[in-house]
C-alpha cells in the first residue's frame, strides 16, 4: 500500500466513523436530554460497558491483533486463509457462547465488580437488569469485529467501518420509540402498572436502549457477514476443532488478552472511583463520547489500516515501505489530534453545554462533564498514538512487549485515580487515564527502538511535529478570543448552534491557514487522497 493509498484508506475508515460518531453525539444528546445524570442513565452505561469491556478480549484486542496478522500473511501467500478464519470463527463462536451464559448467571457481581458504589441504591438493580439484556451483545459484535478483520486484511475497509452506524441508528429509533410510550403501554398490559414503571424516572428509555444494543448486534454481525461473502469468504461455521494453526493464534493472542485485560482493568478503576460520586459515571460518559470522536475518526482508523499494511510489508521484507507508512500514520495522527486536544481544553464547556445541556442534563452537570472534557484532552494525543506504535509490535507476531508496557500504564493509572480522588474527586478517574496514555506511549516508543528502521522517525516527521503543536496552539488562541465574543450568544437558547458552528468553523479555518503556512502539512497532499479511491 502506497502512502497516499494508506491515507485514502485512512480516509475511507476515518469518513465513515466520523459519520457513526456524529450519529452517536445525536444518541447521546437525547439519552442526556432524556435521562440526564441520573440513576437509570448511570445504570445503563455500566451495563453496556460489560459487553464493550470484555469484547476488548475477544474483539478488536487480543483476538483480532493476533488474527489480523496472521490472516494477511495467508492472503498473501494463498495459504487456504478462508479455511483458517472459518475455523477461528467457530472457535470464536463456542468460546462466547459459553462465556456469555456463565456471565448472565454471575450478573449480580460483575456489577458489583464495576460500580460497587451502586450497591444499596436503585442504580444496582437497574444495573443487573439491564446488564442481562445487553450482554448478549458480545456475541454478535465480536464474531462481526472478526469478519472486519477479513475485510480489513484485504483491503475492503468501507462495510467494517459503516457497520457502527447501525448501533447508533438503532438506539436513537428505540429511544424515539421509548418517547412515543408504546413500550410503556405494552409493559402495563402485561402486568406493570404505571406507577410502578414511573417510580424511576427514564425506566422504560433504558429499557429500550437495553433491547436495541442487541438488536444492534444481530443487524452489524448480518452487514459484515454479507460483505465478507462478496468479498470471496463466505463464511459459514463449522464444528469447532484446535487445528495448529488456532493452537499458534491462541498462543499469540493470550498476551494481548492479557494486555486487553490490563486496559479494562483502567477503565475499570475509573469506573468504580466514578461510582462513588452520583452522576459521575454519567458526566464521565459524556465527556468520553467528546473526545472519543477524534479518537476513533484518527486513531481507530489508522489502526485498521496500519496493521494489515505492516504485516503485508513485513512479509515482503520491505523495511523502508513499513517506515514510510508508520511515519505518514504518525503524522496524519498528530496532525488531527492536537488540535483536536487543544480545543478540547480550550472550549470545553461550549461544546457540552450547547450538545448536551437540556431537559434533565442541567448547567450543574455541564460544568462538571466540561472538566472531564479538558482532562481527556490532555490525554487524547497518547491515546491515538498508542495506536500508531502498538502495530509495529503485532505485525511481528510479538504481544508480549505490549502486555508489560500496559501493566506499567495500570500501575499509573490505578494509583493516581485512586490516591487523588479523596482530594480531586471524580475527576481523578480522567486524569489517570491521560497521564498512564502518555506513559503507555513512552513505554512503546523505548521498546520499539531496537525493532529497526521500520520503527524509527523519519526526518519529515521530525521536521512536521513542532509545526504541528504550533499551529494548533495559534488555533486555540483564535479559539479563546472567538469563545469570549460568542460568549452570549452560546448562552442563548435560538442562536448557541450557529454559534457552536462558527467556533467549530473557525477553528478548523484557522488551523488550517496556520498548518498550511507553517508546513504543517501540505493541502496537496489531503487533495490527491481526495482523488484516489481507498
Amino acid at each position: 500500500m502506497k502512502p497516499i493509498r494508506l491515507l485514502a484508506g485512512f480516509m475511507t475508515v476515518g469518513l465513515w466513523t466520523m459519520g457513526s460518531r456524529v450519529l452517536g453525539f445525536v444518541r447521546d444528546i437525547l439519552i442526556a436530554g432524556l435521562l440526564g445524570a441520573g440513576p437509570v442513565a448511570d445504570a445503563f452505561f455500566v451495563a453496556f460497558s460489560l459487553p464493550n469491556m470484555f469484547r476488548r478480549f475477544f474483539a478488536e484486542g487480543a483476538f483480532n491483533m493476533a488474527f489480523v496478522p496472521m490472516f494477511s500473511k495467508r492472503v498473501q501467500s494463498g495459504d487456504d486463509p478462508e479455511g483458517f478464519a472459518r475455523d477461528a470463527l467457530s472457535g470464536l463462536g463456542l468460546i462466547l457462547i459459553l462465556f456469555t451464559l456463565v456471565a448472565l448467571a454471575a450478573m449480580p457481581w460483575l456489577v458489583l465488580a464495576m460500580a460497587s458504589g451502586f450497591v444499596g441504591d436503585a442504580r444496582f438493580d437497574l444495573a443487573v437488569g439491564f446488564g442481562r439484556i445487553v450482554f448478549v451483545y458480545i456475541l454478535f459484535i465480536s464474531l462481526a469485529a472478526l469478519l472486519s478483520g477479513v475485510l480489513n486484511a484485504t483491503g475492503r475497509f468501507a462495510a467494517a467501518a459503516a457497520a457502527p452506524i447501525l448501533l447508533n441508528v438503532i438506539l436513537i429509533t428505540a429511544l424515539l420509540v421509548a418517547e412515543t410510550g408504546v413500550l410503556e403501554e405494552v409493559l402495563i398490559l402485561g402486568g406493570i402498572g404505571a406507577f410502578e414503571l414511573g417510580e424511576i424516572a427514564g425506566l422504560h428509555h433504558g429499557t429500550m436502549l437495553a433491547i436495541g444494543v442487541v438488536l444492534a448486534g444481530i443487524a452489524q454481525l448480518w452487514l459484515l457477514w454479507r460483505a465478507a461473502a462478496k468479498a470471496g469468504f463466505p463464511l459459514r461455521p463449522r464444528r469447532p476443532r484446535m487445528t495448529p494453526e488456532l493452537k499458534r493464534l491462541a498462543i499469540i493472542a493470550a498476551p494481548a488478552a492479557l494486555a486487553g485485560g490490563v486496559v479494562q482493568v483502567n477503565l475499570l478503576v475509573g469506573r468504580q472511583v466514578a461510582s462513588f460520586f452520583d452522576g459521575a459515571i454519567a458526566w464521565l460518559n459524556y465527556a468520553d463520547r467528546l473526545y472519543q470522536l477524534p479518537l476513533g475518526v484518527v486513531g481507530i482508523a489508522i489502526g485498521i489500516v496500519l496493521l494489515p499494511d505492516l504485516s503485508r510489508r513485513l512479509q515482503a521484507g520491505d523495511t523502508a515501505g513499513g517506515q514510510d507508512a508508520f511515519n505518514r500514520a504518525g503524522e496524519i495522527c498528530l496532525a488531527l489530534t492536537v488540535p483536536a486536544a487543544v480545543a478540547l481544553l480550550c472550549i470545553p464547556e461550549a461544546l457540552v453545554s450547547v450538545l448536551f445541556e437540556r431537559g434533565r442534563f442541567t448547567a450543574e452537570d455541564s460544568a462538571a462533564t466540561a472538566l472531564a472534557v479538558a482532562v481527556y484532552g490532555v490525554g487524547l494525543p497518547a491515546f491515538v498514538l498508542q495506536k500508531v506504535f502498538q502495530p509495529l509490535f503485532f505485525a511481528r507476531e510479538d504481544t508480549r512487549s505490549p502486555l508489560r508496557y500496559a501493566l506499567w500504564a495500570m500501575v499509573v493509572n490505578a494509583g493516581i485515580a485512586i490516591g487523588l480522588a479523596p482530594v480531586i474527586g471524580y475527576v481523578a478517574a480522567a486524569l489517570g487515564a491521560s497521564l498512564a496514555g502518555w506513559a503507555m506511549v513512552w513505554l512503546l516508543w523505548r521498546g520499539s527502538r531496537p525493532l529497526g528502521e521500520a520503527a524509527a522517525f523519519d526526518a519529515r516527521f521530525k521536521a512536521r511535529i513542532g509545526r504541528i503543536v504550533l499551529a494548533a496552539l495559534a488555533m486555540g488562541a483564535v479559539l479563546l478570543g472567538a469563545q469570549e465574543l460568542l460568549s452570549e450568544a452560546l448562552r442563548t437558547p435560538t442562536l448557541r448552534y450557529g454559534a457552536l458552528a462558527a467556533l467549530v468553523a473557525l477553528g478548523i479555518v484557522s488551523y488550517g491557514a496556520a498548518g498550511h503556512l507553517l508546513g504543517a502539512f501540505r493541502m496537496a497532499e489531503v487533495k490527491r487522497a481526495l482523488r484516489r479511491g481507498p
